[in-house]
């Protein structure tokens, strides 16, 4: 065969994915839906269109639901994505757990877990437990779906090379240079998608949450850590380096805490979970009074919560209500910097403390007003995170059901 040929096989092979990635989206977006349908709205010729649905059907991708008539012409057999195509594992480690959540392909979730984990408990455990969950979410979805597993991603709180699956740095775990990705090959060979939490989680809402529909997002994580991610023109963007969002090493007070990261005065030393409790806690300490250090049963204060501290805020507790207060505050003062600086149509909060939203909001906004230029702030909602603690693991469902959507032959040669 001559160079030319092999040249032009090679280009009908790619002109061939790219076709069914088009019609894999346009299912996604509009079904169901016809063939003839399929035809008109993407530009293919419908015996093209036949052909690749016929493909994508014997690959388990989609299928046929039934038959709509309009009244004029042959009735049509609608089309649809598949939800037993297979299934999409997602995890994240986060500084005091580990969750997992299980997906069929139409991102109905059929399996979940969550439970806490202890930085005594050291890295090599904390990773013989993520893969321990594997095996049983394996096992728990193996009735369904094709038991086919299309593949795998796990979102991590720290700078990520995306490219190598590698975790270079997590400051509040205290892990460095861990080839995360080669972690979960040798147990998992399929697809796997190693990225930092915050991205996961903001491109999860863009894809299936509250920022569907919006191309310029700023996504806010605040937990344990402060982190953040950026959506622009439908894409996460990742800078230079692939380390964009590190919003919660911004330098916020020169003179202040120093951070885990080395850094002193980072945002993150003035918005995150523990320092909520440590303004509760110092509220006690000068003697106010509340529920929060009431004793229980056994004689023993109660260990602080967000959803403690939030249920005794919405029963006007002060010390709650002020704690929360400040924390929204300098949650604002550094979303009002970010809004001067990137211009987003929405703010999307997540995180832990996301469960107190109907607290920090507030103040968010009215530093928004006092901060933002009048411009900016007018083009700006802030809403919380649709999905909430559980957007990271609907991101990493995302992440991987799109590259199946852009690359359906390609991924399935993985699997196989």
């Amino acid at each position: 065969m001559s160079k030319r040929g092999r040249v032009r096989t090679g280009d009908q092979s790619l002109v061939r994915e790219i076709n069914l990635s088009v019609i894999m989206n346009q299912l996604r977006q509009n079904a169901p839906i016809s063939r003839a349908a399929l035809a008109e709205i993407t530009g293919l010729n419908k015996t093209t269109v036949s052909s690749l649905v016929t493909e994508l059907i014997e690959q388990h991708f989609i299928h046929e639901i039934g038959i709509t008539s309009s009244g004029m012409g042959r009735p049509s057999v609608l089309l649809e994505m598949s939800p037993d195509a297979g299934y999409i594992l997602a995890a994240e480690i986060g500084v005091d757990f580990i969750s997992m959540i299980s997906t069929d392909f139409s991102a109905k979730i059929i399996w979940q877990h969550h439970e806490t984990t202890q930085p005594t408990q050291g890295q090599q455990a904390i990773l013989d437990r993520l893969l321990a969950l594997f095996d049983e979410a394996i096992a728990a979805s193996r009735e369904c779906c094709e038991d086919r597993l299309l593949g795998v991603a796990l979102g991590v709180p720290g700078l990520v090379d995306y490219d190598n699956g590698m975790l270079l740095f997590a400051p509040n775990l205290h892990w460095e240079n861990v080839i995360l990705r080669d972690v979960l090959m040798a147990k998992l060979n399929v697809p796997i998608v190693i990225d930092n939490e915050a991205n996961m989680a903001a491109f999860g809402e863009y894809y299936l949450g509250a920022a569907k529909g919006h191309e310029e997002v700023l996504y806010i994580s605040a937990g344990v850590g402060l982190g953040g991610a950026i959506v622009k023109q439908g894409q996460l963007y990742r800078g230079i380096t692939g380390f964009a969002g590190e919003f919660g090493h911004m330098t916020m007070n020169p003179d202040g805490r120093v951070c885990n990261c080395g850094n002193q005065g980072c945002w993150e030393t003035l918005v995150s979970q523990s320092i909520l409790f440590e303004y509760i806690q110092n509220s006690g300490e000068r003697g106010a009074t509340s529920p929060l250090f009431e004793q229980n049963h056994d004689g023993q204060v109660p260990s602080l919560s967000v959803p403690i501290i939030v249920e005794a805020a919405q029963s006007g507790d002060e010390v709650a209500l002020e704690a929360l207060n400040r924390i929204g505050r300098d949650l604002g003062i550094g979303i009002g910097l970010l809004v001067n600086v990137l211009n987003p149509d929405l703010i999307v909060f997540g995180g832990i403390l996301s469960l107190a939203s109907e607290f920090l909001l507030p103040a968010v906004e009215l530093e928004l007003d006092r901060r933002a230029l009048r411009w900016n702030r007018a083009a700006t909602r802030v809403v919380r995170a649709h999905h909430g603690q559980d957007a990271c693991l609907i991101g990493g469902m995302a992440v991987v059901h799109q590259m199946l959507i852009n690359q359906p032959t390609k991924l399935l040669q993985q699997i196989a």
